[in-house]
């Protein structure tokens, strides 16, 4: 089975049971500032697992594209990613435990679908804690489908629990289910969650039915809700009986290209597969970053660009440990664009873009990586000689501050020579060097959004935003990209030249109107189709099934949009243009903010 035949089947198989098929969301997550990246199904999802009603109903199936870069160190093993695609199925307070438990086994050991032996299924359920008590019914309903009570494993909840995201929220016990890949146990002792490589996790079903309180208990939620996930590249590479995702036809070609490019490979073949799957998966996921339909990422010194660099940075370095020459991020990008460009279009439609960011960040880094390494070698070798086994938090900002090396380069060099590394001194070094207030890799789990009042606000301003510079500078302003925290907003748009000081002052001018207007916002649902033809701009318009959500500020702006927003413009405050500066070729970014609020 290939990967396209299995998003394909997964999605016709939940359409039969019901589910509307929608599309993925982007890769970079709208007003939620406490994630860089979509990095599970639910996210996009959240405001409907919370309550909202979504638009195609509450039986929904998708492919979502993710990035999570908090397991980075196990890349180079036979099954961690930081670019994955999750094949989801959701349950918006309709079906529960055994629907959703019947259907995934359905799926895996059917022969119209996957067609695993039963023999070969193991699973893990929730054991119990505090107040949530053993998972019993989703236990009976795996012994009703024939699965032995010695293959269901009670775990606890570092193992079978999802959430909540922040200290509160709603979370729940999840199903976890693992294929026997046929290799010895590893003790007696193994089971589903040892990471022997004997049981591979092909899915998981989370039973969304507490909301965690301030005070730690956890309530039974109004609306209990399902979310699953299955990766595409670990199925398939169960499914064809392979050692590892990177033999798989999504990475075949890639890794093809990186050996046929090795001039002085290590003598050592554990080193050479290493360093070949690392660049593999992340020229993978820097290419669908720098692809993403949004935008706005590039790479930088600051969360989701520092994590892009980081990506980029760490591909070289390991390019250079197999000898490989400039230039080869281009071609290996090229290479995953071709690959994918029949499911996500957006690939090719940015591929310049991809190709030239791509190209500046190693051109970039290949200035200092030979230098850098040098002094490292050099430092490192000094302590040895004096007997320390710490490289200073001053020298590590060295590394960073000069020749360009993340500090999680800095850590993995140090490690690799039995040193560690004076984190707390680096912040320290950074924060004096510069005042930023953030730096590095966020990672997120569970995926529960924060849509506070404040971003909640922003987001309406980026829609006034949206409509004001079309107004001033003609319809061709576009949005290209967003990124709101609870501080500002930022709104990438398209415009060839630098905005005037009088083009900015109007701009401003009409939104601070709109919002003394005290316009009310209104959400309606309606077919795309009826959402363009009623005017609505529809840039970044999820598939929802038919029906989309559009949110009309009175009758100023109308525009296809998830939300969340505010109730009335009135309630936005005063808007204030910060900055207006250059994105990219034919891109202007804003920087904003609301005050009084």
């Amino acid at each position: 089975m290939t990967a396209d035949q299995l998003r394909e089947k997964y999605l016709k198989f939940f359409e039969s049971k019901g589910h509307r098929i929608i599309s993925g969301a982007s890769l970079i997550p709208e007003n939620d500032p406490t994630v860089l990246f979509t990095t599970a199904g639910m996210h996009p999802l959240v405001p409907y697992l919370l309550g909202e009603q979504h638009p195609a109903g509450k039986r929904l199936t998708d492919v979502q594209k993710c990035v999570r870069t908090g397991d980075i160190e196990a890349v180079g093993d036979t099954s961690h990613l930081t670019f994955f695609e999750m094949l989801g199925n959701w349950s918006l307070g309709d079906y529960f435990k055994k629907e959703a438990i019947t259907w995934s086994y359905e799926f895996l050991t059917s022969k119209g679908c996957l067609g695993f032996d039963p023999a070969r299924l193991s699973v893990t359920v929730f054991e119990g804690e505090g107040d949530v008590p053993k998972d019993e019914e989703s236990i009976a309903i795996w012994k009703s489908l024939g699965i032995p009570a010695e293959r269901i494993h009670a775990l606890p909840k570092e193992d079978n629990w999802w959430g909540p995201a922040g200290q509160t929220g709603p979370c729940g016990p999840d199903t976890e289910m693992f294929i026997d890949t046929g290799k010895a146990a590893c003790s007696p002792a193994c089971r589903p969650g040892c990471h022997c490589g004997k049981h591979i996790e092909i899915w998981n079903d989370v039973f969304m039915q507490y909301n965690k309180t301030a005070d730690g208990r956890y309530e039974p939620l109004q609306q209990a809700n399902v979310d699953t996930g299955m990766g595409v590249e670990r199925t398939i590479c169960m499914m064809r009986g392979l050692s590892s995702v990177f033999e798989t036809e999504l990475f075949a070609p890639i890794m093809v290209k990186i050996a046929e490019l090795s001039t002085t490979p290590p003598a050592d073949p554990a080193i050479v597969q290493r360093a070949q799957r690392i660049i593999a998966d992340h020229l993978r996921t820097a290419t669908f970053i720098l692809g993403d339909p949004k935008g706005g990422v590039k790479p930088g010194n600051l969360g989701a660009n520092y994590v892009l660099r980081r990506l980029i940075r760490r591909a070289v370095r390991y390019a250079k440990v197999l000898g490989i020459g400039p230039g080869f991020a281009r071609t290996l990008a090229e290479i995953v664009i071709a690959n994918y460009a029949h499911i996500y279009p957006e690939l090719q439609e940015k591929c310049a873009t991809i190709l030239e960011e791509l190209s500046i960040e190693e051109e970039r880094f290949e200035k200092t990586l030979t230098a850098g390494q040098r002094e490292f070698d050099k430092i490192s070798s000094a302590l040895k000689q004096h007997g320390q086994t710490q490289l200073s938090g001053r020298t590590a900002f060295k590394l960073y501050d000069t020749y360009g090396f993340p500090l999680e380069m800095t850590e993995e060099l140090a490690a690799e020579q039995g040193l560690a590394v004076d984190r707390a001194g680096f912040d320290e070094a950074f924060k004096k060097h510069q005042e930023l207030s953030k730096q590095g890799d966020k990672t997120f789990k569970g995926g529960l959004v924060d849509s506070g009042e404040i971003t909640t606000r922003l987001h309406t301003a980026t829609h006034l935003l949206h409509k004001a510079l079309q107004i001033v500078l003609g319809s061709h302003a576009l949005q290209k990209g967003s990124n709101i925290t609870p501080e500002r907003l930022r709104f990438d748009f398209s415009h060839p030249d630098k905005m005037t000081p009088e083009q900015i002052a109007k701009v401003e001018q009409i939104v601070n109107e709109q919002i003394a207007r005290k316009l009310p916002i209104m959400l309606e649902t309606m077919t795309i189709e009826a959402a363009r033809a009623k005017g609505a701009t529809a840039l970044f318009a999820a598939k929802y099934g038919e029906q989309v959500k559009v949110y009309s500020a009175g009758d100023f702006s109308m525009e296809v949009c998830g939300g969340p927003h505010a109730a009335n413009t009135g309630e936005l405050g005063k808007f204030k243009i910060q900055k207006e500066e250059s994105s990219s070729a034919g891109v202007r970014r804003i920087k904003a903010v609301l005050e009084g609020n």
